[in-house]
C-alpha cells in the first residue's frame, strides 16, 4: 500500500503546517509570523522537519535509465557516448565541484546546533543530525569518488568574507576520513528501526549509514584508488561491510525470496534505501524503455546488448556460452536458442524482455496488438538488399511506430499496471540501496582480504535466490577457488544482478577494468531471424519449442553500424578533470588533477 506521507514532497507543507495553528491581527505593527524566512524556520519543529525533508528530496536519487553508458544496453545507433570511444578533453568534462546540498546541509547542521530542547527535543535533535551527516557524506563521496580530493567545508560560510571562500583542495584520504567520520557520527545517532516505521519509512537508518560506509571504504580499497593494493585498506573495507551484513541481518533485512518481486512487493525486507514513488505527489515514468508503439513520447531506451543477454547464467549455474563461428551450425543455433530463452536464471527473466513473449504490461492496439499475445519484435534476412529488417509491422499489420535495435528491451523496474498513455503515473520505487549490494560488497572484500571461504558461500546465496539449481556439491555453479577467480565471479555476479541500477560503469572504473569494455570493441547484438519461408502470428510465443524452431540466431557485430563507435576506453584518465571554469574562478586555488596536466595527485 502507497503512503501519501512521502518524505520528499515539499517545504512548503511545513510552513502549511504552521501556518494553520496562527490567527491574524489587524494593523501593521506585528511580528508576522506566517511569514516563511528562517526566524520562523527555526522556532518550529514541523519547519526544522520540512527543512530536512527537502534536503532529502534534493538529493535522494531515483531510477537512472543509463544502460547506454556502458555495456549494458543501446539507445540509439551511434549514441556511444564520447568518453567511452577515447574523445576525452578538460574543455568536455562534466565532472565538478557542486556544494549546493552541502552548504544547505552545514546551514541545517549549525542551526541544529542552536535549536533549543522547547522546539526540538534533544533525541529528535540527534537523529536528525545523524541524517543530514549522512546526506553530506552522500555529497563529498559523489565528488571525491569522481575527482579526488576536494575542498572540505564542514560550516556555514561567511559570504562578507570573500577570501576564506575560496578553500583549497584536501588530500583525497582527508575527505575519506572525514566521509567516514560523518558516517560513524551518523550511525551512532540514527536508529536501525524508526519507532513509526510506516510513517518514517524511507528515512536513512543506521543499516543504511553502515552500509554506505562500506561501501565507501571498498571503494578506498578498489584498485582506482589503491593501485598499490595496500591490505590496511581491503581490511578496513571487510571489516565495515561484515559490520554492515551483520547488522542487517539483526534488523530483520535479507534477500527478497523472488528477484523479480523485489520491485513489486514494497517496503519488502531486501530494500535499505530507497526513494519511494507515489501518483500524484511523487510519480516516476518508464516509457522511455518501454518499446514502440506501446509507449508515449519516449521509447526504446536501454535496449540489451548481447554482453548483458549472456551475463546471466544458465539455471543449472553454468555460463551462457556464445561461440558466434558456430552459428551455422543449425544444432549448435538450435541448442543455443533453446538454453537462452528456456533455460536462464531468474533474473534474465525480471530484467529482460524478449520480443516474441506477451509484453507485461496492459496496453493494446487493437486490433493490431491485443494483451495477452506476444509483442514481436524479430528479423527477416533480405537477401537482396544484403540487410536485416526488422518485421515488427510484418507480424503486426499496420503496427505505428519505430522497431528497436536489438528485438529487447529493459523489464527490471517496470510498472506493468499502466498503460503508455498513463506512463507518468507509474509508481515503482527505486532501491538505492538493497541487502544483495550490501552482501556483494562484502564478498569482494572478504575475498581481497584472505577470506575466499565467506566470498564464495555469498556467491551462493546470491545464486540461489536467483533460481539456479545447487548442483554438484551446492556450489550453484561457482566453480572459483582461487582469489583471481573469486574476484572475476564477483565481477560476473555483479553485472547480472545489478543490471540497470547504475552500477556497472562505476564498478569498471573502480576496478580499472575498462579492458572489460574495450575488448569488446562494438556493441554486439543478436538478432532473432526467422528462416526462409516462415512466419509466426500474434498468438504464437518464441517459448514454445515448435515456434523458436523457425528461428534462428545471427550474430550482429556492430550494432550501431559504424566502425567509428567502438569501445577505446582511455587507460590513462582514471579520474575526471575540473572545468576550466572553476580553476580560473578559484584564483589559482584549486588545482587541476595529474592526469589532465595539473598538481594535484588524487591518489594521496
Amino acid at each position: 500500500m502507497k503512503f501519501n506521507n512521502k518524505l520528499f514532497i515539499i517545504l512548503v507543507a511545513g510552513a502549511a503546517a504552521l501556518c494553520g495553528g496562527q490567527s491574524c491581527k489587524k494593523g501593521l505593527d506585528y511580528e508576522n509570523n506566517n511569514n516563511l524566512n528562517p526566524e520562523t524556520v527555526w522556532k518550529d519543529s514541523a519547519m526544522i522537519k520540512a527543512f530536512l525533508s527537502d534536503i532529502y528530496g534534493r538529493m535522494m536519487p531515483g531510477w537512472p535509465f543509463n544502460g547506454n553508458s556502458s555495456d549494458e544496453g543501446i539507445s540509439n545507433v551511434r549514441s556511444m557516448p564520447d568518453y567511452n570511444r577515447g574523445i576525452i578533453s578538460v574543455s568536455s568534462t562534466t565532472s565538478g565541484l557542486n556544494y549546493a546540498q552541502i552548504d544547505r546541509i552545514n546551514f541545517f547542521l549549525d542551526q541544529l546546533q542552536q535549536t533549543q530542547p522547547d522546539i526540538l527535543s534533544t533525541p529528535t535533535n540527534q537523529q536528525y543530525q545523524g541524517e543530514a551527516k549522512f546526506w553530506r557524506a552522500w555529497s563529498y563521496f559523489g565528488m571525491v569518488s569522481n575527482i579526488g580530493g576536494v575542498p572540505l567545508i564542514l560550516h556555514t560560510q561567511d559570504a562578507e568574507n570573500v577570501d576564506a571562500l575560496f578553500v583549497p583542495r584536501n588530500k583525497t584520504s582527508e575527505c575519506i576520513a572525514q566521509i567516514v567520520k560523518d558516517l560513524d557520527s551518523a550511525i551512532l545517532l540514527l536508529p536501525g528501526v524508526y519507532p513509526n516505521a510506516a510513517m518514517d519509512y524511507g528515512r536513512i537508518t543506521r543499516v543504511a549509514a553502515m552500509a554506505f560506509k562500506g561501501k565507501v571504504l571498498t571503494y578506498w580499497a578498489s584498485p582506482l584508488f589503491n593501485p598499490a593494493n595496500d591490505p590496511a585498506r581491503w581490511q578496513a573495507a571487510y571489516t565495515a561491510t561484515k559490520a554492515a551484513m551483520d547488522e542487517a541481518v539483526t534488523l530483520g533485512h535479507a534477500l527478497h525470496p523472488v528477484f523479480n518481486k523485489i520491485w513489486v512487493q514494497e517496503r519488502n525486507k531486501e530494500i535499505i534505501m530507497v526513494n519511494q514513488f507515489q501518483y500524484p505527489n511523487h510519480s516516476n515514468n518508464f516509457n522511455g524503455i518501454r518499446p514502440e508503439p506501446l509507449t508515449k513520447d519516449a521509447s526504446n531506451n536501454n535496449q540489451p546488448i548481447l554482453s548483458l543477454l549472456l551475463a546471466f547464467p544458465k539455471r543449472d549455474g553454468s555460463p551462457m556460452l556464445f561461440d558466434k563461428d558456430q552459428l551455422n551450425d543449425p544444432a549448435y543455433n538450435a541448442q543455443f536458442l533453446t538454453d537462452f530463452y528456456t533455460n536462464r536464471d531468474d533474473r534474465f527473466y525480471a530484467t529482460v524482455f524478449c520480443g516474441g513473449t506477451p509484453y507485461p504490461t496492459p496496453d493494446e492496439v487493437a486490433p493490431i496488438y491485443v494483451k495477452g499475445n506476444s509483442f514481436w519484435n524479430v528479423w527477416r534476412y533480405d537477401a537482396a538488399g544484403n540487410k536485416y529488417v526488422n518485421i515488427m509491422n510484418v507480424i503486426h499489420p499496420a503496427m505505428p511506430g519505430n522497431p528497436s535495435i536489438t528485438g529487447f528491451f529493459q523489464r527490471k523496474g517496470l510498472d506493468t499496471t499502466v498503460t503508455a498513455g498513463l506512463g507518468g503515473q507509474a509508481q515503482t520505487d527505486w532501491p538505492e540501496i538493497r541487502f544483495a549490494e550490501v552482501m556483494l560488497n562484502y564478498a569482494e572484500c572478504a575475498n581481497e582480504a584472505a577470506r575466499p571461504a565467506e566470498a564464495l558461500q555469498v556467491l551462493k546465496d546470491i545464486r540461489k535466490r536467483a533460481g539456479i539449481l545447487p548442483g554438484a556439491g551446492n556450489n550453484y555453479g561457482v566453480t572459483a577457488a582461487s582469489q583471481g577467480d573469486i574476484r572475476e565471479a564477483v565481477i560476473r555476479e555483479r553485472f547480472a544482478e545489478f543490471a540497470y541500477e547504475n552500477k556497472r560503469f562505476s564498478d569498471l572504473r573502480r576496478w580499472k577494468r575498462y579492458d572489460i569494455l574495450n575488448s569488446q570493441v562494438a556493441r554486439h547484438g543478436l538478432y532473432i531471424t526467422l528462416k526462409d519461408g516462415q512466419m509466426v502470428t500474434p498468438a504464437d510465443n518464441i517459448m514454445t519449442d515448435a515456434v523458436r524452431a523457425r528461428f534462428t540466431a545471427n550474430y550482429i557485430d556492430n550494432l550501431d553500424n559504424d566502425p567509428n563507435f567502438k569501445f577505446n576506453m582511455d587507460l590513462n584518465h582514471w579520474f575526471y578533470a575540473l572545468p576550466e571554469s572553476q580553476l580560473s574562478q578559484s584564483k589559482g586555488v584549486l588545482k587541476q588533477n595529474k592526469e589532465w596536466g595539473g598538481d594535484f595527485d588524487p591518489l594521496q
